[in-house]
């Protein structure tokens, strides 16, 4: 397998695998209560996992400013300290929140807050410049994200930012985005239960690289869930948002979703594969412009999941044999 692949059209190298930093800000909450984390995390530990996925090749991590309101920028920078300049580091922006209280607020779609928001990420992950800068409001109003996109191109040329995204499943939306010069990527949800044809076709047509969250489908293709097991109450999937799919009414994992990894077990452990690896080897294989971003919460999650680079993709044969078990 090779060993970087390119953000998209902007010819910055990455490892072909990412390291999502959703888990590692602990745990937040909407104004309701509503878990957005994924309950407590030991921060020495998160350090240590970072710094371990460094020494394992991983060149690319992903965050966001609203991640445990500011805790995972955070965390991400005192850990990369002197390595920053052998890293690519991308965050987002567009929601708002308080730090005391650790709670989402509001969303903000605002060139105004763009900068502030911007400002804010340098000061916490330490740094004067951020690779990847990510549009975090996924239904933004196309003639605002619009002229986001234009404010992208302002801290581009200040030297702020090296380029931009917008996460977002819409395709509509990322080609918009993508209209501008230094749009590079789009981050959306794609797994080996969850396809997403329309946006790798768009990553294609536009040379943007498929930033890939949700790679594990939150936990259920690591093999390690079992039906209706308990989740903490600071866990997000313990009382699952409407777009969270899999978990149910917050009982636990679906054992509908969970009968569809199982039959695909003999074939996400090949090769001396985790389910987690195989599951990361599907999205190689999918097509050469992903990048998981799997998230962690210790060392042993950071070097399984560093240890799928070197297994490579899964074949042609495996992927049209996926294809056939799921009915697609």
């Amino acid at each position: 397998m090779e060993s970087t692949r390119t953000l998209g059209r902007s010819g910055i190298e990455v490892s072909p695998l990412g390291f999502g930093c959703w888990a590692i800000g602990g745990e937040w909450q909407a104004p309701d209560g509503q878990p957005l984390g994924w309950g407590k995390v030991d921060d020495e530990e998160s350090v240590r996992a970072i710094r371990r996925a460094l020494d394992l090749g991983v060149t690319f991590f992903d965050t966001a400013d609203v991640y445990g309101t500011g805790h995972s920028e955070r965390v991400l920078g005192r850990a990369l300290g002197s390595h920053r300049a052998d890293v690519v580091v991308a965050t987002k922006w567009g929601n708002v929140f308080d730090e005391e209280t650790r709670t989402l607020t509001g969303k903000d779609d605002s060139p105004a807050h763009a900068r502030r928001a911007l400002t804010a990420s340098l000061k916490r992950l330490g740094t004067d410049y951020i690779d990847l800068y990510q549009l975090h409001l996924s239904d933004a109003d196309p003639e605002r994200a619009a002229a986001l996109r234009d404010t992208c191109e302002e801290f581009v040329r200040e030297g702020l930012v090296r380029a931009y995204a917008w996460s977002t499943d819409d395709p509509d939306r990322a080609a918009l985005f993508a209209a501008g010069e230094h749009c590079t990527a789009v981050q959306f949800a794609i797994n080996v239960l969850q396809d997403a044809p329309a946006m790798i076709a768009l990553c294609e047509e536009s040379d943007l690289a498929g930033i890939n969250r949700s790679p594990l489908a939150m936990g259920l293709l690591t093999g390690k869930r079992r039906a209706h097991q308990p989740l903490d109450t600071g866990d997000i999937r313990s009382r699952p948002p409407a777009w969270l799919q899999g978990f149910g009414d917050g009982s636990g994992a679906d054992p509908e979703w969970l009968a569809r990894v199982d039959a695909l077990r003999d074939i996400l452990t090949s090769e001396g594969r985790t389910p987690a690896q195989g599951a990361l080897a599907w999205l190689w294989a999918r097509s050469p412009r992903t990048v998981p971003i799997p998230g962690f919460r210790s060392v042993a999650q950071a070097e399984e999941n560093a240890g799928a680079m070197a297994k490579g993709p899964l074949t042609a044969a495996q992927m049209a044999e996926v294809e056939r078990i799921l009915g697609r």
